[in-house]
């Protein structure tokens, strides 16, 4: 199998300016950052308040085109889920950040819960009326029908370990969704070290098609695989600033086209969803 094309090093934009090297797993397809920073001081990588998906904030153009994107993004969480499970049942959400996914499906009758380690996030969940927990582990012994991973599984410390617990936390039938950014995607190619969605070091693994499908044990069945479309143009806004210091909308937004038509025949688009089933 070729090596795929990638950076050696990538840089921490959002907070350290730190350098972190991309290595290439081979066996699982995946890129892995190098060094991985000890769990007990990850946090300090989150503390921006750039880092939107921690916050509701709705100042500058990032965010406010963020969180004018996710109300549609929502529905369509919300629709996907309902329609691979025929109806609604118990859900659990891993990084569920200010809560608003669960809202949204609390709204639609799914019962809800969710694991959020950050502080912050969870208690602007609260306001919502959303409660999460702080660990997965609070969870143990449970069973849910559906578990959602929306841009969170690049984010885990242990990955092994993580999926294995997602697989005795579902159901027998069960469905299990992990939404992940592509380094095979053209937006990634054409940004490289710039690309905003290595958002290293707080992304500890960098997935392909091929990976997803190799770290999760024979009892979880690929069903399906969707692409996020919007995900091309954001994080090409993003990586705009990191290359150039300065929100090009107009080229970010071309990079981003060109990206999703160039994944009409490859398939590679920036983030994709994957959606597995629990074999009974």
């Amino acid at each position: 199998m070729n090596k795929p094309n990638f950076p050696n090093q990538v840089k921490d934009w959002l907070v350290t300016g730190e350098t972190f090297e991309l290595i290439y797993d081979s066996e699982k397809e995946l890129l892995v950052t190098s060094p991985q920073p000890k769990p007990e001081n990850l946090s300090k990588y989150y503390e921006s308040e750039e880092y939107i998906s921690h916050t509701d904030n709705k100042k500058g153009i990032v965010s406010f085109l963020y969180q004018t994107i996710k109300k549609s993004a929502l529905h369509n969480k919300v629709k996907l889920i309902t329609s691979l499970n025929n109806e609604v049942g118990n859900l659990l959400d891993i990084g569920a950040g200010t809560g608003d996914f669960l809202k949204e499906a609390k709204d639609k009758g799914w019962k809800i819960f969710g694991v959020e380690p950050n502080e912050g996030a969870r208690n602007l969940a609260k306001k919502k009326e959303v409660n999460l927990k702080k660990n997965i582990d609070d969870f143990k012994g449970k069973k849910f029908d559906v578990i959602t991973l929306w841009h969170v599984l690049e984010h885990v410390p242990n990955l092994e370990e993580t999926s294995s617990t997602l697989e005795k936390l579902l159901k027998p039938d069960g469905t299990l969704i992990i939404a992940v950014p592509n380094f095979k995607s053209f937006d990634a190619n054409y940004y490289k070290e710039h690309w905003a969605a290595f958002d290293v070091p707080r992304h500890l693994w960098h997935f392909s098609k091929g990976s997803i499908k190799k770290i999760f044990s024979k009892n979880l069945e690929l069903q399906k695989t969707k692409p996020m479309i919007f995900d091309s143009f954001y994080v090409s806004l993003l990586s705009e600033k990191n290359k150039t210091g300065k929100q090009n909308l107009l080229k970010a937004f071309f990079v981003g086209l060109r990206s999703n038509i160039s994944a009409w025949s490859t398939k590679e688009y920036s983030s994709l969803i994957y959606c597995f089933k629990k074999v009974k």
